[in-house]
């Protein structure tokens, strides 16, 4: 074993049970034994579930011990973040207006396939008020920080779930992203996520304003363990009424047969977007190596034009609709700055609204006729690196669309999928993300994008933590 139990990840894992040389109670003991000791700091954790994670990797070892293992995940440990449920569990979403003595009857789909395949599901990472922001940080739990600097945020609404990953507190995560909530997180923290096409990963429930705009994700430390959890979680689902049918495919399947021959768009200034100059940098270098590796790179211009005086209402509204689900005397409990936002949605009229709804099927079609020309697009994950871990979201400081989604909120609207890879580092030791974004049901081709990266990349630092 090259490295200590808890830097190992789900490949290696999953080689260190065939060959018996560590068990599942082992590792999972030593992943919850790291929570315990880190979590002090990092505020990552919900709920650590200590003796439901050590009654799963008992089974898990069981399995191995009889040589049936349920999948290359059986006896690996996941965290899951707490905006979805898990059966017996709270499901508190970040919010005093939750009820922790309501515990979940049944897992949400993604939640359901990880049991399935025998990951041990061992706790809930925390997210910003019902997943509302790109940094996590909520009323009910305080602020969560980020491995590499504790002075930093490790964005959001996955939070929790990046800095447990970049922490070495279990070698995935899941997440949801309905607005850059897994790649801001996996900018910010230094890991690879993945948010696939929507519909790819089946979830529930989807009845939320939102529920066009967000999927469930993985977050890694390398892209074959994300490739490898995305298979295990797109499985199909009944319950879901937006979920693609089910194709059966394994995302690992092509992962090193490299970029050569792919036409890829280079676009750092993404419908206005102004990255800082050590991101850019660094951005700039990536989408050198992939011309490097073979690919036919072309920079591109802005492609879109800012989204913010269209879908500013949208959101807002979306959180009106989020608000007036809260009994009155209750929103006293809630994020200040969420509150404030929906309250003014309160003021969106229809006519706003669906002028953004309009909107957005321009925005799908203006891509889908972008993709005849090109497989891929690369930008900045993020315009800066990871913000002080106590910054007041969209405010002049840290505005939302000029700072935090830029360039990830679009291929939420459009549904396309896009991931985050690491790109290097600041002048200050802080990770960069570089954002790979194809057409709909273009995963694979991500996929092998980054890993064709992720293997020609210089070795990086480790998290301070």
């Amino acid at each position: 074993m090259p490295d200590p139990i808890h830097g190992l990840t789900a490949e290696q894992l999953h080689a260190c049970y065939t060959r018996g040389d560590l068990s599942p109670l082992e590792v999972t003991e030593t992943v919850l034994q790291r929570a315990e000791q880190l979590d002090g700091r990092l505020n990552a954790f919900a709920i650590i579930d200590r003796n439901g994670a050590l009654e799963q990797a008992e089974a898990a070892a069981d399995r191995w011990r009889r040589q049936r293992p349920l999948s290359k995940l059986d006896g690996v440990p996941v965290s899951i973040k707490d905006l979805v449920a898990v059966k017996g569990l709270p499901t508190r979403s970040g919010s005093r207006t939750s009820n922790p003595d309501t515990l979940a009857r049944e897992d949400c789909p993604a939640v359901a396939r990880l049991r399935e395949a025998g990951a041990v599901l061992f706790g809930k990472t925390h997210t910003p008020e019902f997943g509302w922001k790109g940094i996590t940080d909520s009323p009910l739990h305080g602020v969560t920080r980020n491995p590499w600097n504790l002075g930093r945020s490790p964005g959001g609404s996955s939070g929790g779930a990046g800095a447990a990953v970049a922490a070495g507190i279990g070698p995935l995560a899941h997440g949801t992203d309905a607005g850059g909530s897994i790649r801001i997180p996996a900018s910010y923290c230094g890991l690879f996520g993945i948010k696939p096409t929507f519909g790819r990963v089946p979830h529930v429930p989807n009845e939320s304003p939102y529920a066009t705009l967000a999927s469930s994700g993985p977050l890694a430390r390398r892209v074959r363990d994300a490739a490898r959890m995305l298979t295990i979680m797109a499985r199909p689902d009944a319950r879901d009424w937006y979920a693609l049918p089910y194709d059966g495919v394994d995302y690992e399947a092509d992962l090193d047969t490299g970029v050569e021959g792919l036409r890829i768009a280079y676009s750092p200034g993404l419908g206005g977007a102004r990255p800082e100059p050590g991101i850019a940098e660094r951005v700039a270098q990536a989408a050198g190596r992939l011309r490097d590796l073979g690919a036919q790179v072309e920079e591109v211009g802005p492609i879109l034009a800012p989204l913010r005086p269209v879908f500013e209402a949208y959101w807002k509204a979306g959180f009106a609709y989020l608000l007036n689900s809260i009994r009155e005397d209750r929103r006293a409990l809630m994020d200040e700055g969420l509150r404030a936002l929906a309250e003014e949605g309160l003021g969106v009229d229809l006519d706003a609204y669906y002028r953004a709804v309009s909107a957005r099927v321009r925005l799908g079609s203006q891509m889908e006729q972008f993709h005849q020309r090109f497989d891929l697009l690369v930008t900045p994950t993020t315009p800066t690196a990871a913000p002080v871990a106590d910054v007041v979201y969209h405010s002049r400081g840290f505005d939302r669309w000029q700072h935090a989604v830029p360039y990830t909120v679009p291929f939420n609207l459009t549904g396309q999928p896009a991931a985050s890879l690491p790109a290097g580092f600041t002048a200050d030791r802080l990770p960069v993300g570089l954002q790979v974004v194809g057409p709909r049901f273009s995963e694979p081709t991500i996929l092998r994008a980054c890993r064709a990266l992720e293997r020609a990349a210089p070795p990086g630092h480790a998290p301070a933590i």
